[in-house]
């Protein structure tokens, strides 16, 4: 069994051993939450694609909203836990519960700085070029391992080496996180050889940074990877909550859901009393998208509620590595329904929408054009211009490192650290469409 005192660690990678030292009253994970906001790649999440196209005339989510979104989530998931944990078992009122909701909002807003440009069609440019395009070629200079690395390539994987990789010029340590918030991050704690569905938790290069963190924290072996810390799941509801009721308020904007629509899948998760008391508060109200905003409030909370209680109840479970699932697909039949209602929406209706189908169309195209030739380029350095492409790379992206994979991983780093914004112009320069002025 897993245990709560150390599982929350202040203990940061990079600075084991050394003392901390505090010149104000936050606590080491508050610091976490901080370094997070004011970082760089944080920032760049305001010009990357979550669903709908950037940017419109109608304002949607992007990376950065969503993530501060999944934050606020997840600090309400995270304090109702760790108040409804102290109640149940008070021999546990010296484990710093109270600072579950600040380790939890922290990993939220770092849970998606490793998406490349263009979301998830981004990702799949990446696996795709490997496992079926040009970059089979590579296939025999690498290890089982590290292949798997590419041809699953996955932005969780990623977050977890933008915030703990050493690249050239940083500190050891990379954002010198604490143990707690880094393992909350990873939902899937396997390497990719294990990777299912295209999901898992750390590349190669980051797998033993990643195993002495769970050691620390008293993770629970299981094959190649580890159970997941508890908290994950707190991140991963808090994701789920986020991304499945504000694509649909973001449908409704586009005018891609009508407003019945809207309010009957929202209003799915509460009691037909609440529904009622709902319905009747909203009548104050005129505004449609103001309506919209009411009942998505109402989901949310019903959504949050509804994870605190199965993740109390479950604890034991969880605690001992052995719980399977998400926290809403153990929810009460009602608020798992609504979901699943919302989830076959979303396939069905929002995602194949022209707009969407349009964005992932050319960002497959810019990402697989970029990593090709910057790859050809740092794998062919005296070939016509690949000095010229490869001048356009941070210094930080050990590009002249001996091996294949390290240099391919090098080209992945600041690839997937573009927003889309910067791919498309770069793009857009290469191929000839775009000259500085003169």
């Amino acid at each position: 069994m897993m245990n709560w005192k150390q599982l929350i660690s202040n203990t940061r990678l990079g600075q084991e051993g050394f003392p901390q030292t505090k010149n104000d009253e936050r606590t080491e994970f508050r610091r976490d939450y901080d370094r997070l906001i004011f970082s760089a790649p944080f920032r760049r999440l305001q010009n990357k694609t979550q669903i709908f196209p950037l940017p419109g005339s109608v304002f949607v989510h992007n990376r950065l909203t969503h993530s501060l979104e999944v934050a606020s989530v997840g600090r309400s998931l995270g304090d109702d836990v760790g108040h409804a944990l102290r109640q149940l078992r008070p021999e546990l009122h010296d484990c710093q519960l109270g600072e579950l909701g600040t380790i939890v909002s922290a990993a939220c807003l770092a849970h998606d700085m490793g998406n490349p440009p263009f979301g998830h069609s981004g990702e799949r440019a990446i696996a795709a070029y490997f496992l079926e395009g040009p970059g089979l070629k590579y296939r025999s200079e690498m290890t089982e391992a590290q292949w798997a690395d590419l041809v699953h390539f996955d932005g969780n994987a990623n977050a977890f080496r933008l915030l703990a990789h050493q690249f050239r010029g940083r500190r050891p340590g990379g954002f010198v996180m604490t143990y707690s918030t880094l393992a909350s991050i990873v939902k899937y704690p396997y390497p990719a050889t294990e990777a299912t569905i295209q999901k898992f938790g750390y590349f190669v290069q980051e797998q033993n940074t990643f195993d002495k963190i769970a050691e620390h924290l008293g993770l629970i072996r299981q094959g190649k990877g580890w159970c997941r810390h508890p908290l994950a799941y707190l991140v991963e509801a808090a994701d789920d909550i986020c991304y499945e009721i504000m694509d649909i308020e973001d449908a409704h904007k586009l005018k891609i859901l009508s407003f019945e629509t809207t309010r009957d899948l929202m209003l799915g998760f509460v009691t037909d009393e609440k529904r009622s008391a709902i319905l009747d508060r909203a009548q104050m109200v005129r505004d449609k998208n103001e309506k919209v905003v009411f009942f998505r409030s109402s989901a949310i909370g019903t959504l949050i509620d509804e994870c605190v209680k199965v993740f109390v109840n479950h604890e034991e479970e969880i605690m001992a590595g052995c719980f399977e699932g998400s926290l809403i697909g153990a929810a009460c039949p009602r608020v798992k329904e609504a979901y699943d209602i919302c989830v076959d929406v979303a396939f069905n209706k929002i995602y194949p929408s022209r707009d969407v189908i349009d964005t992932e169309l050319a960002g497959y195209k810019i990402i697989s054009t970029l990593i090709h030739l910057f790859i050809e380029a740092v794998m062919n350095p005296t070939h016509a211009y690949s000095q010229l492409l490869l001048d356009r790379v941070s210094s930080q992206y050990e590009i002249d490192v001996p091996d294949t994979y390290g240099r391919i991983m090098a080209i992945l780093d600041f690839v997937t650290g573009m927003t889309d914004v910067f791919a498309l112009d770069l793009y857009r320069k290469i191929n000839g469409e775009s000259l500085p002025m003169i």
